[in-house]
């Protein structure tokens, strides 16, 4: 090259990278073609000035400082710098500066950069789509959560039945038993009115009857009896609620009732409810839908779970249900809480997005939700006012498309 010093002109000039050059009093030497492209400015306008006034545009360039510290000396590498163009707008770099070392020392420096907005953007692309990632694994794990608790509700449902059955059927009997003992009890009081008042037998039968206080155990018995087969009845309920809601022998799209789903899910939510609002049913006639059944009950456990959280006291929860023309169902979930901010309104959806302080939400719960219905084919919209509560509208269609309704579905 020393010998050569045309064909070191002519490289310097032409090469892809941006090339510019300063003297040991920070004046510009040379610039090429492509650093005048980038820096936004003609070399014959800023050779001979300052390069923090031109082309560096001290003191937004945090590489200037640095330059003027060390690169007079050394040669200085970096991977990421930002430099300023002559219109204010930046551009990320990767560059090796290095000194220009004559006879008499050091008389400047020189530097080679390139522009790596490229990749900047490649960068930028892979976190979002490594966060896209994390979240499909977030919402599958998710999944596999909601599949395990219904495998697990399903489980206790049959462990549950086969004790209630048997509970159930004693109690049965012994009411039909409680009916022949009455019997036998009616007939002893037929007999005992039959002897003389002031016999002894008749005196000590009757102190028997007042000391033991049967009179009263006649009542109670039958009302004891009554109490504990509700009480049976209603566990029944709720284990058929729980296979209901859980659904793990059908993951395939099954023509299904949406309102004994709902139903199923009012009942296994209950307890998370009656002591925050009152659930006020509205239903309309709906025809079977196709549908994985389980999925939506998850989605309606969801809503009705957030509208109790969204209620501070105690209010009320409207669950409504209704068609639009034949071909369309849609359920309303709305309560009378807190409302949603407007600036909070477009990213509900959004996986891991939640209002809810630190540990109270995952902000999946309404994503996994949004999913469900999208694979539905159906849409969720809400609308939401501050101090006056928020109404989810979810609209599914009665059928689905021949190619979804042909074969199984698990949760994405």
């Amino acid at each position: 090259m020393e010998e050569h010093p045309a064909l070191l002109a002519s490289l310097a000039r032409h090469m892809a990278e941006g090339v510019f050059a300063i003297d040991d009093s920070g004046r510009v030497l040379f610039m090429n073609a492509e650093a005048e492209r980038l820096f936004g400015v003609a070399a014959a306008d800023v050779v001979g000035r300052p390069a923090q006034e031109t082309i560096l545009h001290a003191p937004r360039c945090s590489f200037t400082a640095w330059a003027d510290r060390q690169c007079m000396q050394q040669v200085c590498r970096r991977e990421d710098e930002t430099f300023v163009r002559a219109d204010g707008s930046t551009f990320p770099v990767a560059f090796v500066t290095a000194p220009i070392r004559e006879d008499e020392g050091v008389s400047g420096s020189v530097t080679v950069f390139h522009d790596i907005t490229y990749f900047k953007a490649n960068e930028e692309e892979q976190r979002v789509l490594i966060d896209k990632l994390g979240q499909t694994q977030a919402q599958l794990l998710q999944s596999e959560k909601m599949a395990s608790i219904g495998q697990l509700a399903a489980g206790v449902a049959h462990e549950i039945n086969n004790p209630v059955g048997y509970v159930s059927s004693n109690l049965t009997t012994l009411r039909n038993y409680l009916a022949d003992l009455d019997e036998v009890l009616d007939g002893y009081d037929a007999i005992r009115e039959a002897l003389p008042a002031d016999s002894a037998a008749r005196t000590k039968l009757e102190q028997l009857l007042q000391h033991k206080e049967i009179a009263f155990v006649r009542r109670d018995m039958h009302d004891l009896v009554n109490e504990s087969l509700e009480g049976v009845g209603r566990v029944q309920q709720i284990v058929q609620d729980l296979k209901d809601f859980s659904h793990v022998d059908s993951q395939e799209w099954t023509w299904s009732d949406l309102q004994r789903g709902l139903d199923s899910t009012l009942n296994i939510v209950r307890n998370e409810l009656k002591y925050k609002a009152e659930v006020i049913k509205e239903y309309g006639e709906l025809p079977p839908i196709e549908s994985l059944a389980s999925q939506l009950n998850q989605v309606f456990m969801n809503l009705l779970v957030n509208a109790a959280h969204a209620i501070t006291e105690h209010g009320k929860i409207y669950v409504r249900t209704g068609c639009e023309g034949t071909q369309q169902v849609w359920v309303e979930i709305a309560d009378t809480g807190c409302g949603i901010a407007q600036e909070n309104l477009a990213r509900i959806f959004d996986p891991f997005f939640t209002t809810k302080s630190v540990g109270k939400g995952t902000g999946l719960g309404l994503s996994l939700a949004y999913s469900i219905i999208q694979k539905h084919h159906g849409s969720i919209k809400v609308s939401s006012e501050i101090g006056k509560g928020s109404v989810f509208r979810i609209l599914l269609p009665v059928s689905q498309p021949e190619p979804m309704a042909e074969k199984p579905h698990n949760y994405e």
